[in-house]
Order: structure tokens, then sequence, then C-alpha cells
């Protein structure tokens, strides 16, 4: 679908590519499987993939597909691994054998996916999601890695047939979408569940309409809790029980913590267990939980001589996992550098995490029309019942992150959180290298 005064599509470049797909649908969500699905049947996308693995999930996606990427590429598999959304690079949503895929590849992607839509229009998210099945496609692949958008059965993933479906958690957020309760938006995930193939649910907290539904589709279910899938931590040393495809248990004694949340890296295991007939040995297992991170995840950076860590957390449920990671720093004076979307639950983030923090930085995101105002979220903390944290304001993420990091000490911690475009905002500042204040150079 070309429109007057447009470049031939084999001219653009991606940025041009990226451009145009922000502004061509007239929404920039809408949850529904036709329109996607008739072009991905012209195109012949049903398998990307020799096997297919679906994960749908509150928090936690992005790390689980992570965790099953690296040890499918230790077992010599070859997998493409579709997440979104990016922090600072649209290649980042589409890897091949752990690389991503090249500015190129995806406009010619872009090319053929614009042919066949005719006159079907597609939203960003979808005319993406056929282009990363149509390179999967192309490449031959063992495994496609596939993280869901939104919600699950009306996601454009769920065009695919997933061999495994993976739900990590489910917790209130997206709800003008998914549903106002947990019980609602479980239906929504489960979605991705098929017929007589696994799905595994990565916390003990299950909602109530989980179980029925996923039986109702004839899925054939794994919860963590179960004897079948399980796990115990003692002196941070972590014991794993999975069930394979013949239905046996396989134990991992010793691994360590995994630098992603434990529950995504449960899920992974336990996915790839019930995939195929994988040889997961401990020591596999164990390099892959100790090694394997994602930016913007639990991330640990040093900039001006000053420790950072960075979490795209942006709900209650995300926040509340972020707090027992900072539980064990206790002795730590915590800044927050802070700023949300403000269709989120700003209240409970805050609530997770106010006892926590020393110094609240609340930058504004001027680019960003969706963005809660820094003045906004200053009222809602100066109003929290508790210990009392001092609040600045700034005009932008930039002006946050001089101001929090002259205000620390050294041996002080910055957590950054809040939203995705939060914590790439300060990726870019880190990878910059731009000298923030006087006399002081980066030290990356």
């Amino acid at each position: 679908m070309q429109e007057q005064g447009e470049c031939q599509p084999k001219q653009r470049s991606l940025g041009a590519w990226l451009a145009l797909l922000e502004t061509r649908h007239p929404c920039e969500i809408e949850l529904g499987l036709e329109r996607i699905a008739q072009v991905g049947a012209t195109l012949k996308l049903a398998c990307p993939a020799k096997k297919v693995v679906s994960v749908a999930g509150t928090n936690g996606k992005g790390s689980t597909v992570a965790v099953m990427e690296a040890l499918l590429l230790r077992q010599g598999r070859r997998v493409g691994a579709y997440t979104s959304p990016h922090l600072l690079d649209y290649n980042e949503r589409v890897r091949i054998d752990g690389q991503r895929v090249s500015d190129e590849a995806l406009c010619e992607a872009f090319v053929l996916i614009d042919a066949a839509c005719g006159e079907i229009s597609l939203s960003y998210f979808e005319f993406g999601t056929l282009a990363a099945l149509l390179l999967f496609q192309q490449a031959d692949l063992d495994v496609a890695l596939l993280e869901v958008g939104l919600g699950g059965r009306l996601d454009a993933v769920n065009i695919v047939d997933a061999d495994v479906a993976v739900i990590t958690s489910v917790a209130l957020d997206h709800e003008s979408w998914l549903g106002e309760s947990r019980e609602q938006i479980a239906l929504e995930k489960a979605g991705i569940a098929r017929s007589g193939k696994p799905l595994i649910y990565g916390d003990s907290d299950i909602p109530a309409t989980l179980l029925p539904h996923v039986l109702e589709l004839g899925a054939r279910p794994y919860l963590l809790g179960d004897s079948g899938f399980n796990y115990r931590c003692r002196n941070d040393a972590l014991s794993l029980h999975c069930s394979d495809t013949n239905g046996e248990l396989q134990t991992y004694d010793k691994l360590p913590l995994p630098q992603v949340a434990l529950p995504s890296a449960l899920c992974a295991v336990q996915a790839l267990l019930l995939l195929d007939e994988l040889n997961l040995d401990s020591a596999a297992v164990a390099q892959v939980f100790a090694k394997t991170s994602l930016p913007g995840r639990y991330q640990e950076l040093c900039f001006h001589n000053r420790n950072l860590f960075l979490d795209v957390a942006h709900n209650p449920a995300a926040a509340a996992l972020l707090a027992t990671q900072l539980e064990t720093l206790k002795s730590v004076k915590i800044h927050a550098l802070f700023a949300v979307m403000a269709d989120k639950d700003i209240a409970g983030i805050v609530a997770a995490l106010y006892q926590h923090i020393a110094h609240w930085h609340l930058g504004e995101l001027p680019h960003i029309a969706r963005a809660e105002q820094a003045d906004d979220v200053a009222t809602l903390l100066q109003s929290c019942q508790g210990r009392t944290s001092s609040v600045s304001t700034y005009a932008d993420i930039k002006g946050a992150m001089v101001g929090a990091l002259a205000a620390m000490q050294v041996e002080d911690l910055l957590l950054v959180f809040g939203s995705f475009f939060t914590v790439a905002e300060v990726l870019n500042l880190v990878q910059s290298g731009e000298a923030l204040l006087d006399g002081e150079g980066s030290d990356e």
C-alpha cells in the first residue's frame, strides 16, 4: 500500500519504514487476528520454524525468551527470537542465532509484507510481527521464540500455533484492553494455548479462571508449584524440578540464582524440556543462569563512578519483584530516577518501592504523549504515608540524571525504573559517554 508522495518501498531506509508504520494505521493498538491472519496466509507464515514457543505474561516475557535462546544456542540449535518493545534499536526485536537482523533484512521483509497487504491496513506491531515470522521462515530455524505483545488471544503473535505456550505471570496492567481483574486477564493470556500442547504458568498465584480455561482448550497445564514443576532455594543455591516430554522428572541441583527474574528462568527450562528431548544438564543450565542477562532488567552499571540499577518495571507486580531485589541492600542509600506513563497504576508502583527510596528524581518525558507529568507524580509521593522521602522534579531525563548523580555519594545506588522509555533514555546517556558532572568522566 503506497501513499501519494512516498518514496518507492525498495528505496526506504529502516528509519523511513518505521516512521511510516507509526502513522499509517489509524490506531496504535488494534487487537484482533483477522487482518494479520489474511496477510500471513498470503505469505504462508503459519510455520516460521520447526518448533514454536509463544510467551505471554504481564512481566518477565523477554527474560524468559532470553534464557531459552541461550539454552538452545548452547545445544547448537538454530533459533529465532522475537521480542518487544525495543530499548534503543528496532533490530533488538528480531534475532537469529543470537544476532540482531540487519536493517537491510528488515527492509526487504517490509517490502514483501507491504506488497502482500493490498488494501489491508496493519498496525506497527502487526507489520513487525509478520517481518519477524518471514525472516524466521527464510532462515530455516529449529525453534522460533515469540513474545506476545499484549494479552494473547487476540495478539498478532497468536496467528502461529505454538508447540509450547508459556504464561509467565498474570497481574493488573493494560486493563482497558484486557480486563479489570486478574481473572479476566488470565482468559486473554491463556488464548495462546493449543489443544494437546503444554501450557506453562510461572507464578504460584494462579487466577481462578486460568486452569479451567486451559483444560477447556484441551491444553496440558504445568503450573509452578506442582509436583512436576517446582523449585527450592536455600542459601542462594537453587534446585529445580521439571517434567520432560516423557513425563519423567528432571532435577537440576546447586544452580546459581539467575541474572534475570527467577520465574522467567524457571519457565524457560520447563518449556524447553517439553518442547524437545534436549540434553539440558545441570552444568549447561547453571552456566546460562549465571551469564544470561537482558538490558533494562535488573541491569547493573557504573556511570560517573556511581552505581546504577536499571529495570523497566512499570506496574505494581513488577515493582514488588524489584523491591525484593532491593531488600538485600538495606545499608545502601537508594535514589530513584522515575518517569512513568499516565495510564499506569502509579500509586501501586510507588507503594511497592516507597519505603526503599531516600530521594526521588522525577524526570519529564516531553516527547511521549502518554507520560505522566513529573509534578503530578511529586504530588502523589508527597501524600504517601510512612517514611518521608525527598523529591526533585526535572524538565527531562537528562536533567534528572544530572541531579541524581550530583546528589549521590559514591556508595549510593541510583535505581532507574518506570517505563521502557525511561530506561532507554538513561542507557543512551550512559552509552554516549557524555560528562554530566563537572570534572568527572563517565567511567562506564
